[in-house]
């Protein structure tokens, strides 16, 4: 049986290591041929504009990696408007060159839809290629939603069509699916909170030879 690594909180000193991760997962598939069609170029432009979302997330949301660096989960703070990232354009032009009209046009897309009440907007969820069908997946999604269960929120989700069935499983709800033009559909989704679940976030990925100490109850829970 695979041991699903612990999900940790990630630092700035993990900026590049998570760009790379998110470029990885990306790399081989629709979405990531429709933004950069050259595939000699593509890894470095996924990286290089991963950086730029990996820096805003940390200032105006979290980032969750696995101890081993094969997944990570991003997302923003969306409880008020978030400003885009510091000098977004000449620092995408510069990533993507004659590519980033496709990330602009994206970005533009995925914000005409986006909820304006305040929601968690879980931007990312990528697993490295090498380390899929493990369940690293689906652990991350499990303490990320026990973590907004706690604090009530809705959570706001985009992903390929077709790829929406590990989501579903965690409680998330579709909605109108968006088509690029000559390019993937997108399929956005919506997950309720369920603060009754219970009052601390769940981490199931620990490593199997690390007992976590039992935590106190309140009169609450008990």
């Amino acid at each position: 049986m695979d041991v699903i690594p612990r999900t940790r909180a990630a630092r700035w000193a993990d900026k590049e290591p998570i760009a790379a991760i998110v470029a990885d997962a990306l790399h081989s598939g629709p979405l990531a041929q429709w933004l950069v069609p050259d595939a000699t170029c593509r890894q470095r432009i996924l990286t290089d504009v991963a950086v730029i979302w990996v820096e805003h997330a940390m200032f105006f949301g979290d980032i969750q990696i696995t101890d081993d660096l094969s997944a990570a989960a991003m997302g923003f703070h969306r409880y008020r408007s978030i400003p885009p990232p510091s000098n977004y354009r000449s620092r995408l032009a510069d990533a993507a060159g004659p590519h980033a009209r496709q990330f602009e046009l994206l970005d533009q897309l995925l914000t005409q839809v986006r909820p304006t009440e305040p929601h968690y907007h879980l931007a990312v969820l990528a697993v490295i290629p090498a380390a899929r069908q493990r369940g690293i997946g689906a652990a991350m999604l499990t303490h990320h939603e026990s973590r907004l269960d706690r604090i009530d929120m809705p959570s706001w989700t985009e992903t390929i069509h077709g790829s929406q069935d590990v989501y579903r499983r965690h409680g998330y709800l579709p909605r109108p699916a968006l088509t690029l033009l000559a390019g993937p559909i997108i399929a956005p989704m919506r997950r309720n909170p369920h603060p009754t679940r219970g009052s601390w976030p769940d981490n199931i990925a620990r490593p199997a030879t690390v007992t976590a100490p039992a935590r106190p109850q309140s009169d609450a829970q008990r």
